[in-house]
């Protein structure tokens, strides 16, 4: 099931919210507009950009901290305790 937020019929609506936009913000603000609009979205990228790339490395860095003995015995550890819920799982 697909949900239409704005659906334009026509090509007299375009045209209308066209001149509709053009007499609120005049020829002269219209670039600015478009500027300011490319610039926001290009700073809302980058901070994406850097967010997930922070992200990566604090995982990184957790997983680099962690002894190979460590993790193995943590390894083994959860085969034991699942070992018993798989034997009921078979017996079923």
């Amino acid at each position: 099931m697909t949900v239409v937020l704005f659906a334009i019929e026509s090509p007299t609506i375009i045209l209308l919210v066209v001149a509709a936009i053009f007499l609120l913000f005049g020829g002269s603000k219209l670039p600015q507009l478009a500027k300011a609009i490319g610039q926001s979205k290009k700073a809302f990228k980058e901070g994406l950009d850097e967010s997930e790339g922070r992200n990566n490395s604090d995982a990184r860095a957790k997983l680099n901290s962690v002894d190979d003995e460590a993790l193995f015995e943590e390894a083994r550890r959860r085969a034991q305790q699942m070992r018993p819920e798989e034997t009921k799982k078979i017996e079923r």
